[in-house]
């Protein structure tokens, strides 16, 4: 009998042994389950974005682009241009293009962060293309401003003026200004060479050097930079503003020549 009882157990331990092989089991699911969930979680959400997104692009894309984005006479092909192409002309407004022209302009932006979002994932669904960059690859603190204004110089002054104020192109086409641009619209651009600008890829202008000249646009090239210069009428430098000297300046004193002459005539009548 005394045998018989001490191999009984109390109700309260095999409680405990219970709760114990629940946690275990419990600590087996959170190993393992979470990942797949996660994946599975991850697959859906974009699968939704995707879904929303051709929605969006059926009413306002497809009349150019094509319903598969196959492109048309009123517009190219999407098939690769990636998400970054879509978030910099959708983002900045230049699409759903205004009026047909020479160049899309900057305007006020018709979508909301979300809807961009997802009409990016579904042009991405439809070929492989540069993707929408993280914070880490434009951030200006993590460039070099001073390397960045060679890079500029060397890259893009030819078209955006070497203070980046911008300029005429051929046939109606313009190099937009930069001034107080956002970051990563700047990183996109130079990654997707955006409508008559060519492409920076990083096997020619490698991500660090991208994120430079972004350093130096925004050092120099914001509202609240300082200009020590002055009035710079635009900023496009010597020639334009010798001639405005040699304009301006020569003809008032041809004027003031003309004004002493005729004030020396009247007094010698007189």
């Amino acid at each position: 009998m005394k045998k018989l009882s001490a191999r009984r157990r109390h109700p309260l331990a095999v409680f405990v042994v219970l709760l114990i092989a629940l946690a275990a089991t419990g600590g087996l699911y959170t190993a393992f389950a979470p990942a797949d969930e996660a994946q599975a979680g991850n697959t859906a959400a974009q699968s939704l974005a995707i879904e929303e997104g051709d929605a969006l692009y059926q009413v306002g894309c497809s009349s150019c682009h094509g319903r598969s984005g196959e492109g048309g006479s009123d517009g190219p092909s999407l098939v690769g241009v990636g998400p970054a192409a879509v978030h910099f002309q959708v983002g900045t407004g230049r699409m759903p293009m205004a009026n047909p022209g020479a160049q899309a302009p900057e305007k006020p932006r018709v979508y909301t962060d979300d809807e961009i979002t997802q009409l990016a994932a579904f042009i991405g669904s439809l070929g492989p293309g540069p993707a929408i960059p993280d914070v880490s690859a434009y951030d200006p603190a993590d460039g070099d401003a001073a390397r960045g204004g060679e890079l500029f110089r060397t890259n893009c002054a030819q078209c955006h003026n070497f203070t980046g104020q911008g300029g005429a192109l051929t046939h109606g086409k313009f190099a937009p200004e930069l001034t107080d641009v956002d970051p990563i619209y700047i990183y996109e651009a130079m990654l997707t060479g955006p409508q008559n600008m060519p492409s920076f890829p990083d096997s020619v202008l490698p991500e660090q050097e991208k994120r430079d000249i972004i350093a130096w646009l925004d050092a120099v090239n914001t509202s609240e930079s300082p200009n020590p210069g002055g009035f710079s009428l635009g900023g496009f430098g010597p020639v334009s503003e010798g001639l405005f000297a040699w304009t301006f300046g020569i003809g008032a004193l041809v004027a003031l020549t003309v004004w002493i002459g005729a004030r020396s005539a009247k007094a010698r009548k007189s």
